[in-house]
């Protein structure tokens, strides 16, 4: 289940790589926009900012993310990724930080650009922190009994593996980028996962085994992450961007 709320505590962060990878979308006049993913919705809205004229469809798997874009005026609806497809007047496909939770997305990327119309922009980012600290740490203290709650495989492909994946585009544009995001508050990298890759973990514990997980994992993430004497904390965050235009 995920939690708006909790996502949100870092919505700023959250929010710059979506900015600029919507920055190198050169659409001018789209017909249609669809946010895959569109979670609380509080990014959707800049979508219809842009291109007013547009048809702007949002979805989101999670029920709890769609009852908090629509509590926040977007129409959104509960739908999957994995079969979803882009209506004939589709110009625009913007995913933010989703396709990470789909194993199959490089596939489905794939078909995308094939279905869309001659000029359309896809544009996506992922993060790329899957072999970071933060991201070991989780998976080492859940241990061998949680190890199912994992991708066996890297969630996430190189930059030059997306820039193959749609190489037949017109153009293709794919780079990194790695955030050092300067974080407050007590125990402020435990509080980000928490509102994204520890998700699976919560859902397989009980709440006892879920404090008691938690109790393990944030002096680790502390050591790792060590707050600086103003009391804030360095977290440095990778993310991968492609843009393409078919």
């Amino acid at each position: 289940m995920w939690d708006p709320a909790q996502y949100l505590a870092f919505a700023d962060h959250r929010a710059r790589p979506f900015y600029e990878l919507l920055a190198r979308v050169g659409a001018e006049s789209p017909r249609r926009v669809v946010d895959v993913g569109c979670g609380p919705g509080n990014l959707t809205a800049t979508l219809s900012a842009r291109w007013p004229s547009a048809v702007v469809e949002a979805f989101d798997s999670s029920p709890e993310m769609v009852e908090a874009a629509r509590a926040a005026g977007v129409d959104a609806r509960v739908d999957d990724v994995t079969e979803w497809e882009p209506l004939p007047d589709t110009d625009v496909v913007v995913s933010n930080a989703v396709l990470q939770w789909v194993p199959s997305h490089p596939s489905i990327v794939s078909k995308w650009a094939a279905s869309l119309p001659a000029g359309a922009w896809l544009a996506f980012q992922v993060p790329g922190n899957y072999t970071d600290a933060s991201h070991r740490l989780i998976r080492e203290v859940a241990g061998p009994s949680l190890a199912h709650v994992f991708r066996a495989d890297e969630p996430v492909r190189s930059p030059v593996e997306y820039a193959e994946l749609l190489a037949g585009c017109s153009s293709v544009d794919v780079w990194e980028t790695t955030y050092v995001q300067r974080l407050s508050g007590p125990d402020p990298v435990l509080e980000w996962v928490s509102g994204t890759a520890l998700r699976p973990v919560r859902a397989a514990l009980s709440s006892p085994d879920w404090e008691a997980y938690l109790a393990e994992l944030a002096p680790r993430l502390r050591e790792a992450y060590p707050e600086r004497a103003d009391g804030t904390t360095w977290f440095p965050f990778r993310r991968i961007f492609v843009v393409a235009q078919v």
